[in-house]
């Protein structure tokens, strides 16, 4: 018998999810560009939501109704298919939970979202890492990795941290080739940042599929990382499923009114994606030009870059660097990535100055 409660084989697998820094290694406060936070903060009238929320003694509307309507007459789906979370991450996990258990598969790309791995062990199902192709997604490695075993497949669109993306023609035929009792989960978190032109086509499969969960977040592109909102949509019968097992009064009273205005304000969010495109490429464009140091930004549709660093200078060096230089970012060994650096795309001044603080790094002239 033992002597203290003894947990699961499958929970003692899992390693915590480690966030985005903001502090340097002497504890000093930093410039945050480790966790994908929106550099110009949230809309006004979310801020003027939040500071007339409600009174906290009072319980929030376990069901969410005016966020989820909100969110159904933005994109066109019906309120009664969309589910809330606490951020999209309680989504992820509640898949997971839904559809796999011990002895089952839960199938992701190598250099995808870490939480996919927690997800699956969390159940007890084991994960599957696929081989990826360059960094990215490869549609015919994932395939080649289901089994009868698999339950779910995870898919982030664009991914992090590698920013990737799978253009709609790969995505469909992802879904195409899986059977109908396979969970194919798109998480769409960064979503909001692709241009209209490059739309994946997630949320028009999720109202026509049965076997498809699209999640998105409120903490990018709206800059509500604060307040843990995220939601998801597909079939009744998935929305269901995540209904039953998601914690009851999961978004807070200041989320639901935050939440609300946020999605409303069509202009911030089309403001936040325009900067960050056009910072995105100005910053790649100054990092194409060390490409003879071994810097090498991958291509990305998201809110930061991922940078591989594959010559003298490595990527280990250049974080510590940009930490004198008053800025964390995000160095990824723990990820298998220790070439890499992902960087938050922040101001203009923001990136104009890690740019150059990489550039004296790379030609020596710190």
């Amino acid at each position: 018998m033992a002597n203290a409660p003894t947990p699961k084989d499958w929970i003692l697998g899992i390693h915590a999810y480690v966030p985005g820094k903001s502090t340097g290694k002497d504890g000093q406060k930093l410039t945050k560009l480790s966790a994908n936070e929106n550099p110009l903060g949230c809309s006004v009238a979310a801020l003027e939501a939040r500071g007339v929320a409600g009174h906290p003694a009072v319980y929030p509307d376990p069901d969410s109704q005016e966020l989820r309507a909100a969110i159904g007459e933005v994109h066109g789906i019906d309120a009664a298919r969309i589910v809330m979370g606490t951020g999209s991450d309680e989504l992820l996990n509640l898949a997971a939970q839904a559809y796999a258990g011990p002895g089952d598969e839960v199938l992701y790309v190598r250099y995808g979202f870490s939480v996919y791995d927690i997800a699956a062990r969390r159940c007890g199902a084991v994960p599957v890492v696929a081989p990826d192709a360059d960094y990215g997604t490869d549609v015919d490695a994932l395939l080649a990795c289901v089994t009868e075993k698999t339950r779910v497949v995870f898919l982030a669109n664009p991914n992090n941290p590698t920013g990737s993306w799978l253009p709609r023609e790969e995505v469909l035929r992802l879904h195409a080739g899986l059977r109908p009792d396979v969970l194919l989960v798109l998480d769409g978190a960064y979503a909001e940042y692709l241009d209209p032109a490059d739309d994946d086509g997630a949320l028009e499969l999720a109202a026509t599929a049965q076997n498809v969960l699209v999640t998105r977040t409120f903490s990018k592109i709206y800059g509500l990382a604060g307040e843990r909102i995220g939601w998801g949509t597909g079939h009744p019968a998935i929305v269901d499923m995540l209904n039953r097992i998601r914690g009851p009064f999961n978004v807070s009273l200041s989320g639901q009114a935050t939440g609300l205005a946020a999605v409303k304000d069509r202009a911030f969010v089309e403001a936040s994606r325009r900067h960050n495109a056009a910072e995105r490429a100005r910053f790649v464009g100054k990092l194409e030009a060390l490409g003879n140091h071994g810097v090498r930004p991958l291509p990305s549709k998201a809110n930061f870059v991922l940078i591989l660093f594959e010559g003298k200078v490595t990527a280990e060096q250049v974080y510590l660097g940009l930490m004198d230089h008053g800025y964390i970012t995000r160095w990824l060994p723990g990820q298998g990535l220790p070439q890499g650096l992902r960087i938050t795309i922040g101001t203009t001044q923001q990136m104009d100055e890690i740019a150059e603080a990489i550039r004296a790094m790379c030609e020596g002239t710190k």
